[in-house]
């Protein structure tokens, strides 16, 4: 991994209690990879730098994973959001972080995922480190077969 991806952390989200699920739910959840500011937001500025290498996973109990990637969709300071994109093609797939950009994404942290048909769920930040290079691997090797099913070339990586 160059060194320079020390900037990135691993952030694992994990559905939090609900109604739905009154204990929460470690099968459920969201696996990503951004750039965090001191305080835990995360970093407009370098995720430009490292956009290529943001990318989540969405494990979702006995449903097939979804690889995508984290965008910053545009907006302004105020209505700028995050959002997690699985077809770039497409705009009814993405699943909008609830005010991603001024949760801190640190362990204990609560944020919230806006689902496509407007369902928010609740989701606990169990950690956020910096990525190893196998994890960088597996997010690379899921996003290269996304691109592979959905046609797309993926970007070259150096």
């Amino acid at each position: 991994m160059p060194a320079e991806l020390v900037d990135l952390n691993r952030i694992l989200l994990n559905l939090a209690r609900s109604r739905d699920f009154p204990d929460g739910s470690s099968r459920h959840g969201y696996e990503f990879i951004a750039p965090l500011d001191s305080e835990g937001h995360i970093d407009p500025v370098l995720w430009k730098k490292y956009r290529d290498y943001c990318r989540v996973r969405r494990f979702w109990a006995d449903e097939d994973d979804e690889v995508g990637r984290l965008v910053h969709k545009p907006g302004g300071a105020e209505h700028a959001r995050w959002v997690f994109d699985y077809n770039p093609d497409e705009d009814d797939d993405d699943e909008a972080g609830y005010k991603f950009g001024a949760h801190a994404f640190l362990p204990g942290e609560y944020v919230s995922a806006l689902l496509p048909g407007g369902t928010v769920k609740p989701c606990s930040c169990l950690n956020s480190i910096p990525p190893v290079s196998r994890a960088m691997k597996r997010f690379r090797q899921g996003a290269r077969e996304r691109d592979n099913r959905l046609g797309a070339r993926a970007p070259k990586r150096s």
